[in-house]
């Protein structure tokens, strides 16, 4: 039995319940979950990214499930409550490969006794797996929405494409790098976990930072991946060679004033996930990253180069995101190479890149039209 116990009641909104589910491809994940009284519900199920839990979700589960679906929303592997996976830098980083968390999400299938899901919804790096869930499981996931970061498709080469970016990003006149370079090094864990200001003030900020909430997210397209296109973006993503992520976000902190006026995460909820993130630390969530800059994880993912996504799919993102031009061309090559079913593109005004917490009911709007258009 796992040591650690779900969420309070008091820590959810009224409707949602938090369990852990023993031996899940070797975890004990933690779950949220509403409408789950009747059994004969067609299932839904919610993957969130980076720096997010399953809390992330809490704001769309309840309408959702209002509307007839029993709504799965887990602690991914790395991350919150979710027990069994290995939080070492040194430790087994292939688990933390895509195909095997594809595997945890097959496995929660079982658990739960769904032999299939209306839908699977991604949002950041739950994107990335929920669309490869849709790739390589098309008769457990019946649709995709993909949102906050657009799928490019499998890569076509086992080598991670454009690595040598990072020496150009430093060769800048004002030297940069990548955010997915920086996450993949040893110290960027103790950077966040062990910051001065502490980890509420600090994911304060980067919340703030990738927000609508920010003046300045005003995304466009970028011509290509270069290193002078690249650095047009803010430095949360081209972040300053020498600046770490919390001083890099820090000088955006928002005043106390505009604390108090964030209904879209007011502090009793960000206590939430600085409470977790202070008891984790950011390491079972950077190893994603790590994987993505190490170049192995890419060997598994091209044995599908070439393969479309069938499946009927959506995505959703904030018009203020810059998630969904970060990698250029990527926007545009999901509907045209990834995807032979996309339905609709949205992106919803007044939303950055959490846009299913700072617009929850545009999104749920959005999710509830399209699993209708779909028959599901």
């Amino acid at each position: 039995m796992s040591a650690i116990h779900p969420l309070a009641a008091e820590d959810l909104p009224a409707g949602l319940r938090a369990r852990i589910i023993e031996n899940v491809n070797g975890l004990d994940m933690h779950v949220l979950e509403a409408g789950y009284e009747e059994a004969s519900r067609p299932a839904l199920l919610l993957l969130h990214g980076f720096p997010e839990l399953a809390y992330s979700w809490r704001k769309i589960m309840g309408p959702l499930a209002a509307a007839g679906y029993h709504v799965i929303a887990p602690d991914q592997r790395g991350y919150g409550r979710t027990t069994g996976w290995d939080g070492e830098y040194d430790g087994d980083l292939a688990s933390f490969q895509i195909p095997n968390l594809v595997a945890d999400m097959e496995a929660l299938a079982a658990a739960l006794d769904r032999r299939s899901f209306a839908g699977v919804v991604g949002h950041d790096f739950g994107s990335s797996v929920a669309a490869y869930c849709a790739l390589m499981r098309p008769d457990l996931f019946q649709s995709v929405t993909l949102m906050s970061a657009p799928f490019a498709g499998p890569p076509a080469t086992a080598a991670p494409p454009g690595m040598e970016i990072h020496d150009e990003l430093a060769a800048l006149a004002r030297p940069r790098k990548h955010y997915h370079a920086y996450y993949s090094t040893r110290p960027a864990n103790a950077d966040m976990r062990d910051c001065p200001q502490g980890v509420h003030d600090f994911l304060r900020a980067y919340y703030h930072h990738k927000s609508a909430d920010w003046p300045d997210n005003k995304p466009f397209p970028l011509a290509s991946w270069t290193a002078g296109e690249l650095a047009k973006m803010p430095t949360y993503y081209i972040m300053d060679r020498d600046c770490t992520m919390v001083e890099t976000v820090a000088v955006q902190m928002p005043s106390s004033d505009d604390i108090a006026q964030c209904d879209w995460l007011p502090d009793r909820e960000l206590a939430i996930y600085a409470r977790e993130y202070g008891r984790t630390g950011f390491q079972g969530g950077l190893q994603w990253y790590r994987c993505g800059t190490g170049g192995a994880q890419n060997v598994a993912l091209s044995e599908y180069a070439g393969r479309k996504i069938e499946i009927p799919a959506c995505f959703i993102a904030g018009s203020s995101d810059w998630g969904v031009q970060q990698r250029p061309g990527a926007f545009d090559a999901m509907q045209d190479k990834a995807c032979a079913n996309m339905v609709a593109r949205h992106l919803i005004n007044g939303a950055g890149h959490w846009v299913q917490q700072e617009q929850p009911e545009a999104v749920t709007q959005l999710l509830l039209k399209f699993l209708s258009e779909t028959g599901l």
